[in-house]
């Protein structure tokens, strides 16, 4: 029995550990960097302990400093989660030698499927079918190009250390060759230290099913069935949900035995996922296997009914598995989607900031939250953007997906941009309602659920107008004499005997600016709008107190948060970002001209040299920030007359990267 349990991790996964390890009785230890330092997953566990600065080098992938830490705090098990060290051998190892149980496999399982190239020799031998491609050793760019020929364009290249969709190229062409492998390379060895680079045929228009396994020390195992992880962007998962939709019954228990045999094959212990290739025919192909808990096994316990993070405990202290194959059951339907924050109608660019709200919906049976923030936390460029995961279980698929929807609605994020209006399209749109899913979902659906013009509606307005209207009564009651609180001219909402007066905002919302008129107080407040594109006035009465709202007859909710001149509002389901605009007291001259970073990352390399004419959309450098690599791409034809950065260098977004001069038109 595990006594006491150090989470060798941070976020939603700690706290999600955190959170089975207290129900069983386990005491529990955080680790944590500087920027954890009042993080929710190390006020949630029973103590924490310090392991260094921010960069996750130094402080939660530092093999010595966790493994202290466990010594120090008399821990006698390490959960590592996911990430991070979760696939480590040399960490495993060093539990070994310390004394720790690691809730985990062993490290010869782990080193077994840590290289693809060697995983795919070992599924060949224990009849796992394959995709057709290249696993050798030999690396020379012309080697690996030749076997790109042979293999048959299209060809995916797949860094053999990887996962999460780092140092993955699609390449369509031989021309493409090269300059995909290099930046492939580039992101493998940023990302794993490693640039062992391997090569499939691309499947076309698959889906991605993948199985859970579970095996125990007494070398019995059972498959939790499958999940559907196919809707992905940059080979990173968006919606999973389980079980996956239309999939045979025959099919899927062919999956199953094919997955334990890759397990048992190395010799696996605890839980871990078996990914494959799902094509049209209903033939399946080995992808990798995951030695950890997954991101995504929320919705395998939903439909089960079984909490994973306990049988991974139990398995670990060297328990049976608790149930047997035909004890396992799957119970209605349950779907996954991953907040994120991250811009989606802009390349799905990273987010960072201040949380200035962050209010998950209900949780009860059917709804679950797993997070790791709160409100006034920051979403730091030194980890991963995600800000929590929201699952749903319903008595069959069309039920989930209904509450899906509702919880994404009640969802209410501010400070920074998010992805919930863009899962809202993906999860919406008829294909997927419909179960037709594969791993191009979002390409082949872009017109539908990326870069909508979102349009401004009289009930966002009203919103709007209600929060100006409370914000400059409060300024005004601030700057108001004290003299006579009851006065109706120091009453701070603009009265005048027998007049109306109409106040005046400029705003800017989805990039546009608009002008709000209102009028009123807080009970009854007049507003117009000409660029609302259902009405252009109308009246909204709060009810004190309540944050309700009768617009038009309707009676809504809404609420809204703001720091400095930023804003946002909630009503209806609906949320809409607004900066209040200063006053227009005439044209100002800036003759800058630049390109500007994006978010805080480190300069990767410059890829043209100053003074360079540049074509529009031409790359001109690659930034590394959140584990990704983004491009710089020229926004015209012009010049790059000076960089004000160098490769390597750890730079603020909205500094100026590059003095870009346009080209002129004549």
């Amino acid at each position: 029995m595990i006594r006491k349990l150090l989470i060798a991790n941070r976020g939603e996964i700690a706290c999600r550990i955190i959170r089975t390890a207290r129900r069983l009785g386990v005491g529990t230890v955080a680790v944590y960097s500087d920027a954890d330092a009042n993080a929710l997953h190390v006020q949630q566990a029973d103590e924490a302990f310090y392991l260094g600065p921010a960069p996750a080098k130094e402080s939660y992938l530092d093999v010595d400093k966790v493994i202290a830490a466990a010594k120090k705090t008399g821990a006698d098990a390490i959960h590592p989660g996911y990430g991070f060290l979760s696939e480590n051998a040399r960490f495993c190892r060093a539990c070994e030698e310390a004394g720790i149980i690691f809730v985990g496999p062993p490290a010869a399982a782990i080193e077994a499927m840590g290289s693809k190239s060697a995983a795919k020799r070992i599924m060949e031998e224990a009849k796992v079918p394959l995709v057709p491609g290249y696993h050798g050793h030999n690396q020379d760019p012309g080697i690996l190009e030749g076997h790109a020929n042979r293999i048959g364009y299209p060809v995916l290249l797949k860094a053999a250390a990887g996962g999460g969709g780092k140092g993955m190229r699609r390449v369509d062409k031989p021309a493409d060759f090269h300059a995909a492998l290099d930046a492939a390379k580039r992101e493998a060895q940023n990302a794993f230290g490693d640039d062992h680079m391997l090569i499939e045929r691309y499947v076309v228009n698959p889906r991605h099913v993948e199985i859970q396994v579970f095996c125990d020390k007494q070398g019995k195992g059972v498959y939790l069935f499958e999940r559907d992880c196919s809707v992905q962007r940059r080979h990173q998962k968006v919606v999973e949900e389980a079980p996956a939709p239309g999939l045979p019954a025959e099919t899927r228990r062919k999956m199953g035995e094919a997955a334990l045999r890759a397990a048992h094959a190395i010799g696996y212990v605890g839980a871990g996922t078996v990914e494959f290739l799902l094509d049209a025919s209903g033939s399946f192909y080995f992808m990798e296997m995951n030695t950890r808990l997954q991101v995504e096994h929320p919705v395998t316990e939903m439909i089960t009914g079984q909490d994973l993070v306990a049988w991974q405990l139990a398995v670990a202290a060297g328990q049976p598995l608790p149930l047997e194959q035909d004890d396992l059951h799957i119970v209605g339907h349950a779907f996954e989607v991953r907040i994120y924050a991250e811009d989606p109608d802009n390349d799905f660019l990273p987010a960072t900031g201040k949380l200035l709200r962050h209010q998950p919906p209900a949780e009860d049976r059917g709804v679950r939250v797993d997070t790791g923030v709160k409100t006034g936390d920051e979403i730091s460029v030194h980890y991963d953007p995600m800000i929590s995961k929201l699952i749903v279980h319903g008595n069959n698929r069309r039920e989930a997906l209904a509450k899906l929807d509702r919880a994404l609605q009640q969802y209410q994020i501010a400070g920074l941009r998010h992805n919930i209006e863009f899962l809202r399209r993906v999860i919406n749109h008829t294909a997927f309602v419909n179960g037709r899913v594969n791993t191009h979902f979002i390409e082949d659906h872009e017109q539908e659920i990326l870069q909508q013009e979102q349009q401004l509606r009289s009930q966002q307005c009203a919103a709007i107008a209600a929060f100006l209207q409370h914000s400059q009564t409060r300024a005004q009651h601030r700057s108001a004499p004290k003299a006579d609180a009851f006065s109706p001219w120091h009453s701070g909402n603009s009265w005048r005997n027998g007049l109306t007066v109409w106040r005046s905002q400029r705003v800017e919302v989805h990039g546009k600016e608009i002008e709000i008129r209102f009028s009123g107080n807080e009970e009854k407040l007049q507003w117009q709008c000409s660029t609302a594109v259902d009405a252009q006035a109308g009246e909204i009465s709060a009810l004190h107190g309540q944050n309700m709202a009768i617009i038009d007859g309707r009676r809504l909710s809404y609420s809204s948060v703001a720091d400095g001149n930023r804003g946002s509002v909630f009503i209806n389901g609906e949320q809409v970002d607004f900066t209040v605009l200063p006053a227009d007291i005439g044209e100002s001259s800036d003759a800058a001209h630049g390109l500007e970073a994006p978010m805080n990352g480190t300069i990767v390399a410059l890829l043209v040299e100053p003074g360079a004419a540049v074509e529009k959309d031409q790359p001109l450098l690659v930034m590394e920030a959140m584990k990704m690599e983004h491009t710089l791409r020229a926004p015209a034809n012009g010049t790059v007359n000076q960089f004000f950065c160098a490769a390597g260098e750890l730079v603020d977004g909205g500094s100026l990267l590059i003095d870009f001069e346009a080209e002129t038109k004549q």
